[in-house]
């Protein structure tokens, strides 16, 4: 029978001879930790499916009760208990804020952790989309965060709001951070906000110059740009608006002149506005002739 030795500095030899080290004592297997953590695993298996079974015949059994959490105290005496939590993912998240909603303590014991309870605390803090809570036996919780992505500032009645893809609001606290971000503006604003991003994505070259975006009468946006030009959008045909719009860009340059107002609600037209109260200019659209 061949025999490996470990070689390293932890070994004794004395004339070439490795010493003989000291015979251990053999643990009987059912005493062994790995062995009695699956009896308990296996006990709470049974003592759950009888506390429900005595749930559901009406029949109330505090012996039930009793050897579960008896059974809870032999795990923790194997030192299965909360040690450590490890978290994944999060960035915006409140660190005592998250450790509140895991509502655990160091030294609690693991396996009577109520994971659905606290993913459902989880999950309602404001930065948290997503949550999956898993147990790393003997003693860590392993906490995966997905979080929500800002991608626009609401204002609407003169109060501001960080707000999700979907809609969803984050905060409403310590905004200056976000002022890069679009905003805009009107009740059902959020509910729409998403499609507004994708209408301004087929147009890199505009989606830059975009500095807010109202909604007008629950049916239409109106864009406000960095250089101070409004720009009106149709309700129906905004994508095919905003590409004359980019093409008239591209060919005259008309973001950069003295106008206050670019109205692309009609078709084959673009009717401009000058500023200091001149009056309205009909244009053609791109490819249009006069």
């Amino acid at each position: 029978m061949k025999t490996s030795m470990n070689t390293g500095a932890d070994e004794n030899v004395t004339d070439g001879v490795l010493d003989t080290p000291k015979r251990k004592s053999v643990v009987p297997l059912w005493r062994r930790p790995q062995v009695v953590l699956l009896g308990v695993c296996l006990g709470l298996g049974v003592m759950s499916s009888a506390g429900a079974w005595a749930v559901k015949s009406g029949v109330v059994e505090d012996a039930v009760v009793s050897a579960k959490w008896s059974l809870i105290k032999a795990s923790t005496d194997l030192g299965f208990t909360v040690q450590d939590v490890l978290v994944t993912g999060r960035s915006k998240s409140s660190r005592a804020e998250l450790l509140a909603a895991l509502g655990t303590a160091r030294d609690a014991p693991i396996l009577a952790y109520d994971f659905e309870g606290a993913k459902a605390r989880v999950e309602s803090l404001p930065w948290v989309l997503h949550a999956r809570i898993e147990r790393l036996l003997p003693d860590t919780l392993v906490v995966h965060l997905i979080e929500r992505r800002p991608i626009a500032l609401w204002q609407n009645q003169g109060d501001f709001a960080l707000i999700d893809e979907d809609g969803k609001v984050i905060t409403r606290e310590n905004l200056g951070r976000y002022a890069g971000l679009i905003q805009v503006v009107g009740a059902d604003a959020p509910n729409r906000v998403g499609g507004l991003l994708e209408l301004l994505e087929t147009q890199p070259a505009l989606k830059d110059k975009v500095r807010a975006a109202v909604r007008v009468g629950g049916r239409r946006w109106d864009l406000s740009l960095e250089s101070g030009v409004n720009v009106r959008l149709p309700e129906d045909g905004a994508p095919q608006a905003l590409e004359r719009l980019a093409v008239f860009e591209h060919e005259s340059g008309v973001l950069s002149r003295d106008i206050e107002v670019l109205d692309l609600r009609v078709p084959d037209r673009v009717i401009v506005r000058r500023k200091l109260g001149d009056a309205p200019k009909v244009l053609p659209a791109p490819g249009q002739k006069t």
